[in-house]
C-alpha cells in the first residue's frame, strides 16, 4: 500500500488549472468546480449543454479541432478566468492575458487528446466514484454537499455540468495512473544525483521553506466595509495565532484557501517557488514565527513560517501518522460501486460500537496488511499515494474515513494515532527517495503527454474576421 509518490498525483482532480501539469506545481491546489474538459465524442448531457449556453454566445466560434472534436473560444475563455482566479487566490501574479489564453488552449488541446485515448482504452468512471469525487470537493471547500451547490449556482455552474466534468478528470487521473507509472524506476544513483542537483540548486536559489497559511478571501467588487470587515477579521485570526492558538485548527476553521482543510500547509520547497508576497513577509521570521495580515488581490493571508531547511532539502524532523485500513479490490463480482456500498456498511459497524475495525479488517482486507488488522505503521510524509494521505491528514485519532478510491482498490482507513518524528539517516534517505521518484515520475508525465498530443490530428483556427 506504500507508495513513494506524494505529489505527482495531486494533479488529480486538479492539475487542469494553469499552475502547471507536474506535481510539484500542483501542490496545494484543489478542483475548480468549472474546470472542463468537453468534447463531441464526451459531450456533456442535454442538460449540462444546456447550463454552458450562456457562455456560447452568437460571436462564439471554434479555435482548434483534436481529432475531430472542436474547442471553442468560450471554452478557452472560461477555462482562462477559472484559472486566473486560481493564481491570485495563491497570491501570484498573473500572466498577460494572451499568454494565459494560449497556455490555456494547450491544455484543453491535451486534455482533449487524452480524454480521447481514455476512452478507446475502455475507461469508465462510475457513478459512486464521481458521488466520492463531489463529496470530497465539498470537504476540500470546507463546505458540505449542500453549500457547494448553492456556491455552484452562485457561479452559474448546474450540477450536472459539474459531475460531468468530475468524471472526465477522474477519466485523466486513471489514464495516467495507467500510462505513467509504471515508467518510472528509482535507483541509488536516482538519489545520489537529486541530492547533488538540490544542493547545487539551494547553493544558487537559497534554503527551502515551509509555510502555513490562513487566506480570508476578498470578493472581487468588496465595498470599503466589507474590506475593513474582513481585514478586521484577519487580524482577530492572526492575533490568535499569535497568542499561541493552534495554526492548523485556525486553518480548518478559517482559511478560504484549498490547504485549509488539512490544517493550510503549503509544503516543503524552494524560496522561489512561493509568491514574492509570501517570501519577503516572512524572510526575517525564525521558525515558528507569524506574520499577517498580508494584504494581495486575493485577500489576507496570516502566514507561518513552519521549517527552514538547507542541503538534500529533507527536514530532519516531521509529523508521523499511525493509520490501519480496509481495502478492496473490485472484481468482476464485486463493482467499486458495491465495494463503496460494503465499506461504507464496515465503517458504520465501527463508529457505532458494533465491530472492531482491526477485526473487520482481518475479515474483510484484501492488502497484505490484513493480518495485522489493517495496521500500516508508523508513516512518513510521502509514503502514500495522494488520495490516501490526504484522507489521512483529514482525520483526527480514532476517526474512520468514508470509503476512498485509489488506484489499488477502495479503502476506508482509520488513523490511529499521529506524533513528531526525528528522522535517522535511512529515513532521511528514504525520503529523498520519493522526492525523486517525483521528480523522474514529472518528468515521465510531460513525456507521455507530449507523445500523446503528437499522436492526435490537431488543427488551429484562425479568429473569424
Amino acid at each position: 500500500m506504500k507508495h513513494h509518490n506524494a505529489l505527482f498525483l495531486s494533479l488529480t482532480l486538479v492539475a487542469l488549472g494553469l499552475l502547471g501539469t507536474t506535481g510539484a506545481a500542483a501542490q496545494g491546489l484543489r478542483l475548480s468546480p468549472s474546470m472542463s474538459a468537453p468534447g463531441t465524442s464526451l459531450q456533456p448531457p442535454a442538460g449540462a449543454a444546456a447550463a454552458m449556453a450562456p457562455t456560447v454566445q452568437q460571436a462564439d466560434y471554434i479555435v482548434a479541432v483534436v481529432n475531430s472534436e472542436p474547442i471553442t473560444n468560450s471554452e478557452v475563455n472560461m477555462r482562462a478566468d477559472r484559472a486566473a482566479q486560481q493564481i491570485s487566490q495563491q497570491g501570484a501574479a498573473l500572466p498577460p492575458r494572451d499568454v494565459l489564453l494560449r497556455q490555456v488552449l494547450s491544455r484543453l488541446i491535451n486534455e482533449k487528446a487524452q480524454l480521447q485515448q481514455a476512452v478507446e482504452n475502455g475507461i469508465k468512471i462510475d457513478e459512486p466514484i464521481i458521488d466520492q469525487a463531489e463529496e470530497n470537493v465539498a470537504r476540500q471547500n470546507n463546505t458540505d454537499l449542500a453549500g457547494l451547490h448553492r456556491r455552484m449556482a452562485a457561479d452559474g455552474i448546474s450540477l450536472e455540468r459539474f459531475r460531468f466534468d468530475l468524471r472526465n478528470q477522474l477519466m485523466l487521473l486513471r489514464l495516467r495512473e495507467r500510462e505513467v507509472e509504471s515508467r518510472v524506476r528509482v535507483t541509488d544513483q536516482d538519489i545520489d544525483q537529486f541530492i547533488r542537483e538540490q544542493q547545487t540548486a539551494e547553493s544558487a536559489t537559497g534554503q527551502q521553506i515551509n509555510l502555513q497559511h490562513v487566506l480570508v478571501l476578498v470578493p472581487e467588487n468588496a465595498t470599503p466595509q466589507q474590506v475593513a470587515s474582513l481585514q478586521a477579521r484577519s487580524q482577530g485570526i492572526a492575533d490568535r495565532a499569535k497568542g499561541g492558538a493552534d495554526f492548523a485548527v485556525l486553518a480548518r476553521e478559517n482559511s478560504d484557501a484549498p490547504e485549509g482543510r488539512s490544517g493550510g500547509l503549503l509544503g516543503l520547497r524552494p524560496a522561489d517557488r512561493y509568491p514574492n508576497l509570501f517570501v519577503e513577509a516572512t524572510q526575517n521570521l525564525p521558525v515558528g514565527g507569524i506574520v499577517g495580515p498580508v494584504r494581495s488581490p486575493a485577500g489576507f493571508h496570516i502566514l507561518k513560517v513552519v521549517e527552514r531547511v538547507n542541503g538534500t532539502g529533507v527536514p530532519t524532523q516531521v509529523i508521523q501518522n499511525h493509520a490501519r485500513h480496509i481495502l478492496l479490490r473490485p472484481t468482476p463480482q464485486m463493482t467499486e460501486a458495491a465495494a463503496i456500498e460494503r465499506l461504507a456498511d464496515l465503517k458504520r459497524r465501527v463508529t457505532t460500537g458494533q465491530s472492531d475495525f482491526g477485526e473487520l479488517a482481518k475479515q474483510f482486507s484484501v492488502d497484505g496488511s490484513a493480518k495485522q488488522g489493517g495496521d500500516l505503521g508508523w508513516a512518513n510524509p510521502g509514503q502514500f499515494v495522494p488520495e490516501f494521505e490526504e484522507a489521512i491528514e483529514g482525520l483526527q485519532p480514532g476517526q474512520v474515513s468514508d470509503p476512498l478510491v485509489s488506484r489499488f482498490g477502495v479503502h476506508i482507513i482509520q488513523l490511529i494515532e499521529r506524533r513528531e518524528h526525528t528522522l535517522n539517516q535511512r529515513e532521511q534517505r528514504d525520503m529523498v527517495r520519493a522526492a525523486a521518484r517525483e521528480k523522474k515520475l514529472d518528468e515521465a508525465y510531460t513525456t507521455w503527454a507530449q507523445e500523446v498530443r503528437g499522436r492526435a490530428y490537431v488543427e488551429l483556427r484562425e479568429v473569424p474576421q
